[in-house]
Protein backbone atom coordinates (compact mmCIF):
# COMPACT_ATOMS: atom_id res chain seq x y z
CA UNK A 1 0.00 0.00 0.00
CA UNK A 2 1.40 3.44 -0.34
CA UNK A 3 0.08 5.05 1.99
CA UNK A 4 -2.71 4.73 4.71
CA UNK A 5 -2.11 8.87 4.65
CA UNK A 6 -1.54 10.76 8.15
CA UNK A 7 -1.42 7.03 10.15
CA UNK A 8 1.65 5.42 8.73
CA UNK A 9 4.91 6.78 9.29
CA UNK A 10 5.68 10.28 10.35
CA UNK A 11 7.45 13.09 8.26
CA UNK A 12 10.82 11.80 9.19
CA UNK A 13 10.27 8.80 6.79
CA UNK A 14 9.41 11.28 4.33
CA UNK A 15 12.69 12.57 4.52
CA UNK A 16 14.41 9.13 4.50
CA UNK A 17 12.39 8.76 1.28
CA UNK A 18 13.35 11.96 -0.50
CA UNK A 19 17.09 11.62 0.43
CA UNK A 20 16.74 7.52 -1.15
CA UNK A 21 16.10 9.38 -4.25
CA UNK A 22 18.41 12.36 -4.36
CA UNK A 23 20.60 12.38 -7.15
CA UNK A 24 18.34 9.24 -9.02
CA UNK A 25 17.17 10.12 -12.73
CA UNK A 26 13.48 8.45 -11.45
CA UNK A 27 13.31 11.46 -8.63
CA UNK A 28 10.88 12.97 -11.22
CA UNK A 29 7.20 13.59 -10.77
CA UNK A 30 5.35 14.01 -7.49
CA UNK A 31 7.09 11.73 -4.19
CA UNK A 32 4.76 10.24 -1.88
CA UNK A 33 5.96 10.53 1.00
CA UNK A 34 5.94 7.43 2.69
CA UNK A 35 9.53 4.63 1.71
CA UNK A 36 7.86 1.56 1.80
CA UNK A 37 5.22 1.12 -0.51
CA UNK A 38 2.52 -1.75 -1.86
CA UNK A 39 2.33 -2.89 1.45
CA UNK A 40 0.24 -5.42 1.48
CA UNK A 41 -2.02 -5.40 4.86
CA UNK A 42 -2.47 -8.33 6.84
CA UNK A 43 -6.08 -9.51 6.93
CA UNK A 44 -6.74 -7.98 10.67
CA UNK A 45 -5.47 -4.65 9.09
CA UNK A 46 -6.98 -5.14 5.99
CA UNK A 47 -10.32 -5.46 7.35
CA UNK A 48 -10.00 -2.06 8.39
CA UNK A 49 -9.62 -0.51 5.22
CA UNK A 50 -12.28 1.05 3.45
CA UNK A 51 -12.19 0.48 -0.42
CA UNK A 52 -13.33 3.33 -2.65
CA UNK A 53 -13.68 2.89 -6.54
CA UNK A 54 -11.42 5.78 -6.95
CA UNK A 55 -9.35 5.79 -10.21
CA UNK A 56 -5.24 5.37 -10.27
CA UNK A 57 -3.68 8.82 -11.14
CA UNK A 58 -0.66 9.72 -12.86
CA UNK A 59 1.50 11.37 -10.94
CA UNK A 60 4.61 12.28 -13.12
CA UNK A 61 7.33 9.50 -12.42
CA UNK A 62 9.02 6.80 -14.12
CA UNK A 63 7.30 3.34 -14.88
CA UNK A 64 9.04 -0.22 -15.69
CA UNK A 65 7.44 -0.34 -19.60
CA UNK A 66 9.74 -3.99 -18.86
CA UNK A 67 11.11 -5.72 -16.34
CA UNK A 68 13.56 -8.14 -14.87
CA UNK A 69 12.91 -9.83 -11.46
CA UNK A 70 15.67 -11.67 -9.27
CA UNK A 71 14.34 -14.10 -6.43
CA UNK A 72 16.99 -13.79 -3.55
CA UNK A 73 16.51 -16.27 -1.26
CA UNK A 74 18.34 -15.54 1.96
CA UNK A 75 18.82 -18.90 3.63
CA UNK A 76 21.48 -19.01 6.34
CA UNK A 77 22.23 -22.59 7.86
CA UNK A 78 19.30 -24.09 10.29
CA UNK A 79 16.62 -21.96 8.58
CA UNK A 80 13.38 -23.33 6.71
CA UNK A 81 12.28 -22.99 3.65
CA UNK A 82 9.57 -25.89 3.22
CA UNK A 83 10.14 -28.53 0.36
CA UNK A 84 8.88 -26.84 -2.91
CA UNK A 85 8.96 -23.55 -2.19
CA UNK A 86 12.04 -22.04 -3.61
CA UNK A 87 11.17 -24.08 -6.98
CA UNK A 88 7.61 -22.74 -7.24
CA UNK A 89 8.21 -19.12 -6.23
CA UNK A 90 10.96 -19.49 -9.56
CA UNK A 91 8.73 -21.19 -11.51
CA UNK A 92 6.20 -18.98 -11.04
CA UNK A 93 8.69 -16.31 -12.04
CA UNK A 94 9.15 -17.79 -15.51
CA UNK A 95 5.97 -18.19 -15.93
CA UNK A 96 5.14 -14.98 -16.03
CA UNK A 97 8.13 -14.06 -18.38
CA UNK A 98 6.71 -16.97 -20.84
CA UNK A 99 3.55 -15.76 -20.89
CA UNK A 100 4.55 -11.83 -21.36
CA UNK A 101 1.66 -9.92 -23.55
CA UNK A 102 -0.67 -12.25 -23.21
CA UNK A 103 -4.02 -10.90 -21.43
CA UNK A 104 -5.42 -14.21 -20.50
CA UNK A 105 -3.71 -13.04 -16.53
CA UNK A 106 -3.80 -10.52 -13.88
CA UNK A 107 -0.17 -8.75 -15.02
CA UNK A 108 -1.81 -7.69 -18.17
CA UNK A 109 -3.83 -5.04 -16.63
CA UNK A 110 -0.85 -2.81 -16.25
CA UNK A 111 -0.60 -2.40 -20.06
CA UNK A 112 -3.11 0.72 -19.91
CA UNK A 113 -0.65 2.67 -17.28
CA UNK A 114 2.04 4.34 -18.72
CA UNK A 115 4.91 7.28 -18.35
CA UNK A 116 5.92 9.73 -20.17
CA UNK A 117 7.88 7.80 -22.46
CA UNK A 118 4.79 5.38 -23.44
CA UNK A 119 2.71 2.59 -22.12
CA UNK A 120 3.68 -0.40 -20.17
CA UNK A 121 4.44 -3.62 -22.03
CA UNK A 122 3.31 -6.50 -19.99
CA UNK A 123 7.48 -7.77 -20.78
CA UNK A 124 8.77 -10.09 -17.55
CA UNK A 125 12.33 -11.69 -17.70
CA UNK A 126 12.94 -13.89 -15.00
CA UNK A 127 17.04 -13.12 -14.27
CA UNK A 128 17.18 -16.02 -11.93
CA UNK A 129 17.15 -17.37 -8.63
CA UNK A 130 19.94 -16.62 -6.02
CA UNK A 131 21.11 -18.60 -3.11
CA UNK A 132 22.12 -16.42 -0.01
CA UNK A 133 23.61 -18.22 2.53
CA UNK A 134 24.87 -15.59 4.86
CA UNK A 135 24.18 -15.64 8.32
CA UNK A 136 21.52 -12.87 9.44
CA UNK A 137 23.35 -9.84 11.07
CA UNK A 138 21.87 -9.24 14.44
CA UNK A 139 18.48 -8.42 15.45
CA UNK A 140 17.10 -4.88 14.27
CA UNK A 141 14.31 -4.87 15.73
CA UNK A 142 12.93 -7.01 18.66
CA UNK A 143 11.39 -10.44 18.42
CA UNK A 144 7.80 -11.00 18.89
CA UNK A 145 5.89 -13.59 18.74
CA UNK A 146 5.64 -16.38 15.89
CA UNK A 147 9.26 -15.06 14.95
CA UNK A 148 13.09 -16.12 16.13
CA UNK A 149 14.43 -13.38 13.95
CA UNK A 150 13.90 -9.58 13.62
CA UNK A 151 15.24 -7.66 10.10
CA UNK A 152 14.54 -4.22 10.01
CA UNK A 153 13.95 -2.80 6.25
CA UNK A 154 17.37 -1.11 6.20
CA UNK A 155 19.27 -4.17 6.89
CA UNK A 156 16.88 -6.44 4.09
CA UNK A 157 17.99 -3.61 1.65
CA UNK A 158 21.31 -3.50 2.61
CA UNK A 159 21.75 -7.36 1.74
CA UNK A 160 19.86 -7.01 -1.37
CA UNK A 161 22.44 -4.16 -2.56
CA UNK A 162 25.13 -5.96 -1.34
CA UNK A 163 24.29 -9.51 -3.48
CA UNK A 164 23.67 -7.46 -6.34
CA UNK A 165 26.66 -5.76 -6.13
CA UNK A 166 28.59 -8.79 -6.04
CA UNK A 167 27.11 -10.29 -9.06
CA UNK A 168 27.41 -7.19 -11.50
CA UNK A 169 23.69 -6.92 -11.16
CA UNK A 170 21.86 -3.55 -12.50
CA UNK A 171 19.84 -0.96 -10.86
CA UNK A 172 18.65 0.60 -13.23
CA UNK A 173 14.30 0.96 -12.76
CA UNK A 174 13.85 -2.37 -14.86
CA UNK A 175 15.47 -4.40 -12.62
CA UNK A 176 13.27 -5.57 -9.58
CA UNK A 177 15.05 -7.85 -6.52
CA UNK A 178 12.48 -9.75 -4.35
CA UNK A 179 13.71 -10.90 -1.08
CA UNK A 180 12.78 -14.28 0.20
CA UNK A 181 13.48 -15.02 3.77
CA UNK A 182 12.77 -18.04 5.69
CA UNK A 183 9.95 -19.34 7.80
CA UNK A 184 10.02 -17.79 11.12
CA UNK A 185 12.18 -14.34 10.35
CA UNK A 186 10.08 -11.56 11.42
CA UNK A 187 10.87 -7.85 10.11
CA UNK A 188 9.94 -4.27 10.75
CA UNK A 189 10.17 -1.07 9.36
CA UNK A 190 12.82 0.40 11.99
CA UNK A 191 14.28 -0.46 15.05
CA UNK A 192 10.91 1.00 17.10
CA UNK A 193 9.01 -2.66 16.10
CA UNK A 194 5.89 -0.82 15.90
CA UNK A 195 4.73 -1.93 12.40
CA UNK A 196 6.25 -5.29 11.15
CA UNK A 197 5.60 -8.44 9.40
CA UNK A 198 2.28 -11.12 10.70
CA UNK A 199 1.23 -8.42 12.40
CA UNK A 200 0.47 -5.17 10.06
CA UNK A 201 2.37 -6.04 6.49
CA UNK A 202 2.89 -9.34 4.61
CA UNK A 203 4.86 -7.93 1.88
CA UNK A 204 6.09 -4.64 0.87
CA UNK A 205 8.39 -3.05 -2.25
CA UNK A 206 10.81 -0.04 -1.79
CA UNK A 207 13.78 1.44 -3.22
CA UNK A 208 17.48 2.18 -1.89
CA UNK A 209 18.50 5.02 -4.61
CA UNK A 210 18.06 3.25 -8.30
CA UNK A 211 17.54 0.12 -6.82
CA UNK A 212 14.41 -1.02 -6.78
CA UNK A 213 13.07 -4.14 -4.16
CA UNK A 214 10.14 -6.21 -2.82
CA UNK A 215 11.03 -7.80 1.10
CA UNK A 216 8.96 -11.32 1.19
CA UNK A 217 8.71 -12.81 4.81
CA UNK A 218 7.25 -16.33 4.61
CA UNK A 219 4.08 -15.81 4.37
CA UNK A 220 3.11 -19.18 6.34
CA UNK A 221 4.59 -18.17 9.21
CA UNK A 222 1.55 -16.98 10.33
CA UNK A 223 -1.11 -18.08 8.24
CA UNK A 224 -4.31 -16.18 9.45
CA UNK A 225 -2.76 -13.13 8.69
CA UNK A 226 -1.16 -13.54 5.33
CA UNK A 227 -2.12 -17.05 3.78
CA UNK A 228 -4.86 -16.51 0.80
CA UNK A 229 -6.30 -19.93 2.01
CA UNK A 230 -5.77 -21.76 -0.77
CA UNK A 231 -2.76 -23.77 -2.21
CA UNK A 232 -2.99 -25.05 -5.90
CA UNK A 233 0.90 -25.89 -6.12
CA UNK A 234 0.28 -27.89 -2.52
CA UNK A 235 3.07 -25.93 -0.58
CA UNK A 236 3.80 -22.71 1.48
CA UNK A 237 4.72 -20.76 -1.67
CA UNK A 238 1.38 -20.33 -2.37
CA UNK A 239 0.91 -17.92 0.30
CA UNK A 240 4.00 -16.26 -0.25
CA UNK A 241 2.96 -16.08 -4.41
CA UNK A 242 -0.04 -14.10 -3.51
CA UNK A 243 1.64 -11.35 -1.86
CA UNK A 244 4.34 -11.33 -4.89
CA UNK A 245 2.13 -10.87 -7.98
CA UNK A 246 0.66 -7.72 -5.35
CA UNK A 247 4.40 -6.57 -5.04
CA UNK A 248 5.83 -7.03 -8.19
CA UNK A 249 2.47 -5.58 -10.23
CA UNK A 250 2.74 -2.12 -8.33
CA UNK A 251 6.14 -1.95 -9.00
CA UNK A 252 5.79 -1.79 -12.46
CA UNK A 253 2.93 0.93 -12.28
CA UNK A 254 4.68 2.16 -9.34
CA UNK A 255 8.43 1.44 -8.58
CA UNK A 256 9.87 4.71 -7.03
CA UNK A 257 6.55 6.20 -5.76
CA UNK A 258 6.21 8.81 -8.08
CA UNK A 259 3.68 7.62 -10.75
CA UNK A 260 0.63 5.74 -10.63
CA UNK A 261 -1.78 5.77 -7.12
CA UNK A 262 -4.95 7.00 -6.32
CA UNK A 263 -6.26 9.90 -4.32
CA UNK A 264 -6.36 8.47 -1.38
CA UNK A 265 -2.67 6.81 -1.34
CA UNK A 266 -3.44 3.43 -2.78
CA UNK A 267 -1.54 1.59 -5.68
CA UNK A 268 -3.48 -0.50 -7.77
CA UNK A 269 -3.06 -3.97 -6.13
CA UNK A 270 -3.54 -2.25 -2.96
CA UNK A 271 -7.20 -1.67 -4.09
CA UNK A 272 -7.88 -5.37 -4.46
CA UNK A 273 -5.64 -6.99 -1.75
CA UNK A 274 -7.41 -9.92 -0.97
CA UNK A 275 -9.83 -9.88 -3.01
CA UNK A 276 -9.88 -13.41 -5.40
CA UNK A 277 -13.02 -13.42 -7.75
CA UNK A 278 -14.06 -16.39 -8.92
CA UNK A 279 -11.91 -19.52 -9.40
CA UNK A 280 -11.27 -21.37 -12.29
CA UNK A 281 -11.04 -24.59 -11.41
CA UNK A 282 -9.88 -27.41 -8.58
CA UNK A 283 -6.63 -28.66 -8.56
CA UNK A 284 -5.68 -32.37 -8.07
CA UNK A 285 -5.43 -31.61 -4.10
CA UNK A 286 -8.97 -29.87 -3.79
CA UNK A 287 -7.83 -26.56 -3.51
CA UNK A 288 -9.00 -23.86 -5.96
CA UNK A 289 -6.99 -21.85 -8.65
CA UNK A 290 -8.13 -18.32 -10.50
CA UNK A 291 -5.02 -18.10 -12.57
CA UNK A 292 -3.52 -20.30 -15.39
CA UNK A 293 0.20 -19.07 -16.41
CA UNK A 294 2.08 -21.73 -19.11
CA UNK A 295 -0.22 -24.17 -17.70
CA UNK A 296 0.22 -23.72 -14.10
CA UNK A 297 -2.23 -23.05 -11.20
CA UNK A 298 -2.24 -20.23 -9.21
CA UNK A 299 -4.28 -18.45 -6.80
CA UNK A 300 -3.50 -14.49 -7.01
CA UNK A 301 -5.35 -11.83 -6.21
CA UNK A 302 -6.96 -9.28 -8.57
CA UNK A 303 -5.67 -6.22 -9.67
CA UNK A 304 -7.09 -2.79 -9.88
CA UNK A 305 -8.31 -1.42 -13.70
CA UNK A 306 -9.24 2.01 -14.40
CA UNK A 307 -10.84 1.58 -17.49
CA UNK A 308 -13.09 -1.00 -15.74
CA UNK A 309 -12.89 0.59 -12.70
CA UNK A 310 -12.89 -2.53 -10.85
CA UNK A 311 -10.47 -5.34 -9.83
CA UNK A 312 -9.65 -8.19 -12.74
CA UNK A 313 -8.22 -11.42 -13.17
CA UNK A 314 -7.85 -10.87 -17.04
CA UNK A 315 -7.34 -8.25 -19.47
CA UNK A 316 -7.43 -4.57 -18.75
Amino acid sequence: MKALKGTLLAATVATTMLSALAGSAQATGTIHAYRERGIVLATGAQARVTRHPLPLTYHGGQVMRVNTTYAIYWVPAGSIMAPGYQSTISQYFSDVSHDSGKSSNVYYSETQYSDTTGFIAYTSTFGGAIIDTNPFPANGCPVYANVTSCLTDAQVATEIRNVAAARGLPSDGTHAYFMFTPKGVGGCFDATGTTCAFTYYCAYHSNTGNLLYANMPYANTVPSSCSSGQSPNGNDADATLNVTSHEHREMINDPYGTAWWDARGYEGSDKCAWNFGTPLGTAANGAVYNQLINGHKYYLQREWSNARLGCVLTGT
